[in-house]
């Protein structure tokens, strides 16, 4: 009876104390470790967003701060530049739609390719085609842009040759964002076919034996069989080459420094200019938000319109 009164008269605190202790006895280490990415996330990345946020609805200057202007930032970007944001909207949706439909298809029937060859071509073949992914975008933005040189790129020659005109592939407004899209078209999507690749190698073979004995032939199985089990590849694949398409930037800015009367404006490029270049950082900083909330609607319906759950 007097060691459950001594226990009830110990305070909570005491208690309360030795869980932490417990606690951090068990798992201390573990959070030890992650700390210093929590701290770099948090100093780097978390911090600098809040305050982007903030000053998203602040008249800002770095010399004199900011005064808070409400959603005026937000109304701003779409009405004033006589509707350039607007333009670059526009631009950005028509870059995304071809390039992401583009890049799944190419990387869809690529895979489709190299899956019967036995394990050292199908090693060769992947080594191959990551080959885009590890170089440097400035030099392959650099690269494009000789090739659609108007005086000596190859296109051009290869006109010449067939005795048609020469075309400004870069400096016409009509054509410079086709010509931008195209060479994303024509670059080999290379996480695409690695990712589709290991997908489809994780397909059991029984699946397809069974098909065989049905009578199904190689283009039945590929949409009643592949198709279907490598969804949740595809949706990943699908929002990452969305993501990376509404954010293009560097390939623009090598390709067509000067936007050929805006006719190549995306909005990451027009978020550049209003904040680096015109240091209205509350509206640059509206704008991007608009950019995140985009994103991550598109993301949403991606989401909702192709989620899967298939398991084998």
């Amino acid at each position: 009876m007097a060691d459950v009164v001594a226990e009830k008269s110990k305070p909570r605190s005491a208690g309360f104390s030795t869980a932490v202790r417990d606690f951090f006895a068990r798992y201390g280490w573990g959070y030890a470790f992650v700390l210093p990415s929590m701290i770099t996330f948090t100093i780097f990345i978390f911090i600098p967003v809040i305050w982007s946020f903030l000053i998203s609805f602040q008249e800002y200057s770095l010399s004199t701060g900011g005064e808070w202007v409400g959603i005026n930032n937000y109304i701003e970007a779409f009405t004033t530049q006589s509707g350039v944001f607007v333009r670059a909207l526009q631009n950005t949706l028509y870059y995304t739609v071809i390039t992401v439909t583009s890049n799944i298809f190419i990387a869809l029937i690529l895979s489709s390719l190299i899956q019967p060859l036995n394990t050292y071509a199908k090693t060769f073949f992947r080594a191959a085609y990551y080959l885009p992914a590890v170089t440097s975008a400035v030099i392959i933005a650099m690269t494009w842009r000789w090739l659609y040189n108007a005086q000596w790129g190859l296109f051009n020659y290869l006109l010449s040759l067939a005795g048609l005109p020469a075309v400004r592939w870069l400096s016409d407004p009509d054509v410079a964002l086709n010509s931008i899209t195209l060479s994303t078209v024509l670059t080999i999507p290379a996480t695409g076919v690695v990712l589709f690749s290991a997908a489809m190698g994780s397909i059991p073979k029984e699946y397809y034996e069974a098909a065989e004995i049905d009578g199904a032939g190689p283009i039945r199985k590929w949409w009643n069989i592949t198709l279907p089990l490598i969804k949740s590849t595809t949706l990943y694949l699908v929002v990452l080459y969305t993501i990376a398409s509404f954010e293009v930037f560097e390939k623009i800015i090598i390709m067509v420094p000067s936007g050929v009367g805006n006719s190549t404006q995306t909005i990451v490029t027009q978020i550049y200019q209003t904040g680096f270049q015109q240091f209205r950082y509350g509206v640059a900083a509206a704008q991007a938000f608009i950019l995140f909330v985009i994103v991550a609607a598109v993301a949403v319906v991606q989401f909702r319109l192709m989620r899967s759950d298939v398991e084998y």
